[in-house]
Formats: C-alpha cells, structure tokens, sequence
C-alpha cells in the first residue's frame, strides 16, 4: 500500500513540489545569471566613460600645449630673452593646470628626444601626448615639490602580490610635447600634468560615472588610477577620511591586465569590500603597459536585492504549494482508501487467516472490481491451500528419510576418501624410500669394500689412518641404519623396533658433528646448555636423524649468520617425566599461516630443494617413542622447535 500511496502522491505532487521548485531554481539562476551579465555591462560601460575621459584630458592638454606653442605671444616672449619667457610659461602652466611647463631650444633638444617618445615625435614637427613613468630623479629635476607629491608610501595590501618595497616615488604623468614652428625657432614646447594624488582629476571621473543622470547616483561607485599595481590616485576609502593610496591591486587582477594585456570585468575585492570592477590597461608611449585604470561599484546593494526577490519568489511558490498540496491530497485519498482495504486483507491472508475477505460489493469502479476479483482469487487459494498442506506432509516425511540415507551415505564417503588419500601417500612414500635405499645401498658397498682394499693393502701402515678409516666404517654403518630405519618408517609391517636407553646429549653431540659441513662454511654460532635430563627409550638412529634434520633446516632458515642455541633439561608432561630438547635460531622465523600445517607430508617453503617429509617423518618417529614436537616463533625472533620423550621407565625397573 506504501508503494502505491507513494507512487500517487508521486503522480499527483511531482509537478509542484518537485518539477516547479526545479523549473524555479533554473529560472532564478538563469535570471541572476542575466542580472550579473548586466552588472558587468554596466561596470564596462562605466569604464569606457572613464577611458573616454581620460582621452578627453590628453587631447586637451596636447591642445592647450599645442596653443602655446603656435601663438605669437609666445614667440614675441622667446626672442625677449630667457627670464620673460620662463615668467610667461609659469603663468601659462598656472592657467593651464598643468604641473610643468618647459621649453627646448634646437639644441636641447636631441638628448630628450632619445628618452621620450613624445618629444622625439615632436622634434619632427608632430603634435604627441601619452602617459609616461617619471623617476624621482625626473621628478626632482622638474620640481622638488613635485617629487614630494608623487611619494606614497605602500600599504601591505591582502591577496597582492610580495614585494619588498615600502615607497612608490616614481610618477605617472600625461606627457605632452608640440613642435615650435616660428621662421627662427625648431624647438619643443613640454608640459604634462602629475596624476600622482590627483583627486580632482579621480572625483572627477566619478562623478561623471556614479553621479550623472543616467544612473541618479544609485551606484556606489569608485575610481582608482594604477601605476602599476599601486593606487596612485583614488577615491577609494580606507577609512572614514583616508583613501587608500599605496594600497595595492590583488595578483590575480594584476596578471589579468598587467601580465596579459587584457581589461577585467568582474566581480573583485577592493581594499576591504567587493565591487563589481573593470580594470583597463594603461599604455605608456613607449608600448609597455605601465598602470591600470579601474572604476567600479560597491556590490553588497546588488546583491541584497537579488537575494530579496529570489526570496519572495520562493515565498510565492511556498505559498502556492501550501494552498494546492491539501487540494490534491483530498482527491487522492478517494484512491487511498479502498486500496488500504485491500492492503489489510492481504495482510490478514500473509498472517495465516486465509478466510479474509474485502466483501466490496455494489462498487462500480474500476477499484471495486478488482477487490471483488481478488476475493475470488483468496476462495481459490484457500482451498488450493487445504490440499498442498496434505501434499507437504506426505512430502516432509518422505525428505527426512532420503535425507538421513543421505547423511549416513555421505559420511561413509568422506570416510573412504581420507582413507584413500593416506594410502596413497603412504604408498607414493613406500615406493620412493624403497628406491632411495636400493641406491644408496649399492654405493655404501663399494665404499665399504674399497675401505677394505684400503686396509689390505697397507696392512701395517693401515695403523696410521686407523681413526679415518673407523670414521668412514661408522659412517657407513650409520647410512646403511638411517636407510633400515626408512625403509621401516615406511613400511614399519615389515621391521622390527629397535628401541634403547639413549642419553640424549650424547645423540646431540654426534649430531653437531654430522652437521659442521653444514655451519662451518657459515658465521652462525652454536650455543649449547645441557642440563640433568633422565635416559629415553627411543632407536638412537631415529632420535639422531630428527636432532640432524632440525639443525638443518635451522642452519638453512638463518642464512650465512646467526645463533643456533641447543638446550637439554628435564621436564613432565601430563605427569610424566621426561627429557626436553630445545632447538631455537634467530632467522625469520615461521609465517602464522604455515604452523598448522609445517608437518604435513609434502609441505615445504623450500620450492625445487627439499620433499617436505622431513619434519613429517621426525613428527612419526618421536610420537611412536611416546613423545611429541611442538613448534613456535619466539618474541625476540625466529623459531624454536622442541622435542620431549618420556623417561625411560624400563631402565628404571
């Protein structure tokens, strides 16, 4: 019933409260979206108005230069000597507005027309106005007051790219230059005007922006001239009454405009606020792009508004869904109810009560004819219900006797695997020790009829090498024991046990010395402490051979170094008491993984070297003397085996 309340909720509210808040939040993302593009078209209009105005200021100091220059007063002052001329230039500088005013005589005028653009232009007849740099060197030269006036200290600015300077002193000037061209006179008009801590100059430009009519002075706007990424003249505010000159333009603006030449339109922080900005490049008349300039209008208003009408939008629509959701809600639950009452049946049948019914009768709708359907379904099921119970009963009974048959039969396999299994190894290990002892054998009896030739032949002298030669009769002997006690591990129906009180300690030391070949070649260490350890009853040969089989693989496991410790003491088990050897190295020790399974027949880490029957067949020899060998991996590193047989009760009786 959840599933179809859901599924018609879902029909009937997708559309206003899914579908509508979607189509609501693209619109308002694509009407804010407009609403940004018109605050940049804005901000780019503003900016052009200001780059206009800052042409209109170049070609009107070029102008008024140029006026200067041409004029006959001019001239009547430049042939009545240097003093009436520099009085009259100051007074001219003074109407013009202009910071400097100087005139170049013809030969003055070659050195300054290698420096300035403008002037080189104009010692060739041409009118040239543009922004130039001026060193504070220039600047002084011109006027000490001047320089003064273009010192602004920097102000460590958030977002701005490192500097170490702490003072801008150089000045961005408009630099104009007309030719002078009287019958007598080829020389060059200079004047130019400090934009360094211009404020007129900066108000000005925002109040042509921000005040004008067009926009009723609704914009917080702000006009800053750059040189480079310095304020040198700003109406930007870094407190009440203190504008933020030395401030300096954030990095990421700077490689926008500076770095790759182009004009910023976007939203930017400024000093301590986000303005909606444009930056233009300012280009110096050699080329170079020496300083920006920006206007641009506080965005905190804009924003405000835009989050006010996106409000009242979502005001309106949850209005809306609050008047049109119980609306839909009445007219589903017409749906709702019979459906519930089928769902109740149903729950009833699934409870076991297969007598539940909708009784739904009179009902036209389409509803009404399937709950009248589905009683007739539940008549049907019930009594189909009566006769696979009986069937399910008959059945039970007749699974739980083939499954028990089953059990036993599969439990008897099982058996008959494993046992299958351990006859095969044990066949597979018969036939390998009865080849291996049919080689061995042959070599050992020549070995021992050379050793016989030997003695033959030296007869008296045969004395001299009589302990060699008892050495390789003993070792003989042994091999040709070690393959008798093989060939009866393997098939032990067909030997007898050779068992005898053995001190273990002396079986320890024959064992050192069947394993030297082994360590000498080696820098391992050999630590021995035998303690009082009662006799064992065990085949000497068979308790030598699991001794040498575990010094080996200790030997092997530690490498060319390491500590092979070798400790004999008594010890009881289960009440018994007994001789317990403990051999332990300082290799890598045994992986978790492998000590459950490391005396499995066949098991080896040592791939394409050994058979893995090695601690196997020890685990069979010592388990058949009554006693056990029990492996682990000590804290300090590596491994520790320890083998413990029971005392010898025989020798005691």
């Amino acid at each position: 019933m959840r599933s179809v309340r859901l599924r018609l909720l879902t029909l009937a509210l997708l559309p206003m409260v899914v579908l509508m808040p979607l189509m609501l939040m693209w619109g308002i993302n694509r009407w804010s979206s407009e609403y940004d593009n018109i605050l940049i078209a804005n901000v780019e209009g503003d900016l052009r108005i200001a780059e206009q105005y800052l042409g209109r200021i170049l070609a009107r100091t070029g102008a008024n230069v140029q006026g200067v220059a041409e004029s006959a007063v001019f001239l009547d002052h430049l042939e009545n000597g240097p003093a009436e001329l520099y009085d009259y230039l100051a007074l001219k500088q003074a109407e013009m507005e202009l910071d400097f005013l100087y005139y170049l005589p013809p030969f003055e005028v070659q050195e300054p027309a290698r420096t300035w653009p403008v002037i080189d232009a104009a010692s060739t007849g041409i009118l040239s106005t543009d922004i130039d740099i001026f060193s504070s060197e220039k600047l002084n030269s011109l006027s000490l007051a001047l320089a003064e006036r273009a010192r602004i200290p920097l102000i460590e600015t958030v977002a701005a790219v490192p500097t170490s300077r702490i003072i801008e002193d150089r000045g961005m000037v408009i630099h104009t230059a007309s030719p002078v061209r009287f019958e007598n006179e080829r020389g060059v008009l200079v004047g130019g005007i400090l934009l360094n801590r211009n404020l007129d100059f900066i108000d000005t430009i925002n109040k042509l922006v921000y005040l004008n009519a067009a926009t009723g002075g609704d914009r917080q706007g702000t006009a800053t001239l750059f040189l480079e990424d310095v304020r040198v003249s700003t109406n930007v505010r870094l407190f009440q009454d203190v504008r933020a000159l030395g401030t300096r333009v954030s990095a990421i603006v700077r490689r926008a405009v500076l770095d790759e030449g182009r004009t910023w339109l976007n939203r930017a922080f400024v000093v301590n606020d986000w303005y909606i900005s444009g930056y233009l490049p300012v280009v110096d008349s050699f080329g170079d792009k020496v300083g920006m300039l920006y206007v641009g209008f506080l965005e905190a208003p804009f924003v405000s508004a835009k989050r006010a009408i996106n409000l009242s939008m979502f005001a309106a629509f949850l209005v809306l869904l609050v008047l049109s959701v119980p609306f839909f809600l009445r007219m589903a639950r017409g749906i709702f109810a019979p459906l519930e009452r089928m769902i109740q049946t149903m729950t009833k049948v699934e409870k076991g009560d297969l007598s539940a019914r909708n009784h739904a009768k009179g009902a036209s709708d389409e509803i009404g004819q399937v709950a009248l359907h589905l009683d007739t379904l539940l008549d049907q099921v019930q009594e189909r219900d009566h006769a696979l119970r009986a069937w399910a009963d008959e059945l039970n009974a007749r699974v739980e006797e083939r499954t028990a048959e089953l059990k036993e039969a599969n439990q008897k396999l099982e058996e008959t695997f494993k046992q299958l299994v351990m006859s095969e190894k044990l066949a597979s290990i018969g036939e390998i020790t009865a080849g291996v002892a049919h080689e061995i054998n042959n070599p050992v009896a020549v070995i021992q009829g050379n050793v016989d030739v030997i003695r033959q032949t030296l007869e008296g002298r045969a004395n001299e090498i009589a302990t060699e030669l008892g050495l390789i009769d003993r070792q003989v002997h042994r091999i040709e024991t070690i393959v008798g006690k093989l060939l009866q591990f393997a098939r032990p129906t067909e030997f007898g046990t050779y068992e005898e009180s053995v001190d273990v300690a002396a079986v320890l030391a024959d064992s050192l010395v069947l394993v030297e070949h082994v360590i000498s070649t080696t820098e391992i260490e050999v630590t021995t402490e035998f303690g009082q350890a009662p006799l064992v009853r065990i085949n000497p040969g068979e308790l030598q051979q699991v001794v040498v089989n575990l010094l080996v693989n200790a030997a092997q496991a530690m490498g060319q170094c390491g500590t092979l410790s070798l400790t004999l003491t008594s010890q009881s088990q289960n009440g018994k008491t007994g001789a317990s050897l403990h051999i332990a190295d300082t290799g890598p020790g045994i992986p978790e993984e492998n000590l459950n399974t490391l005396f499995d027949p066949f098991f080896t880490t040592k791939l394409a070297e050994g058979t893995g029957l090695g601690l196997s067949i020890s685990q069979t020899l010592i388990q058949r003397a009554g006693g056990f060998i029990h492996v682990r991996n000590r804290e300090r590193g590596g491994a520790e085996f320890t083998v413990w047989l029971p005392e010898d009760t025989f020798q005691l009786g």
